[in-house]
């Protein structure tokens, strides 16, 4: 029961991402209107990681199965890739390496203001 209660939460949030997906005029995905969503739930204490642990291991473990119906269609439409197959691996690997460089400053940047704010909170004390 503590499985299905822990999926329950995650894809609560996964709808609330889809409801304001609809609702909102920006050209975000559903998706990351969720995760944001789960990861301020999570950052402000509302939701506990204890609370969806289990469920969240397991889809973070399972998350390479989730590629291959992509790869099986990339490959089942190579003749519509094929003329311009230059094009999408440069964007592709372009891409790639901006959102992970975006992803690691913004991991630096997170470090530095805990690190600071936990600073902050020894000066008050």
């Amino acid at each position: 029961m503590r499985y299905v209660i822990q999926l329950f939460i995650i894809i609560c949030f996964s709808f609330v991402g889809e409801i304001l997906h609809e609702v909102l005029p920006f050209p975000i995905p559903a998706s990351i209107y969720g995760i944001v969503l789960l990861f301020l739930a999570l950052e402000l204490k509302v939701l506990k990681v204890a609370q969806i642990r289990e469920v969240s291991t397991t889809l973070i473990i399972s998350m390479p199965v989730m590629f291959v119906p992509p790869a099986v269609g990339l490959i089942s439409s190579w003749e519509n890739v094929r003329d311009n197959w230059a094009e999408y691996l440069f964007i592709t690997l372009a891409t790639t390496f901006v959102v992970m460089a975006i992803a690691g400053w913004t991991t630096q940047w997170i470090i530095i203001w805990r690190r600071n704010r936990k600073k902050q909170e020894k000066r008050n004390n």
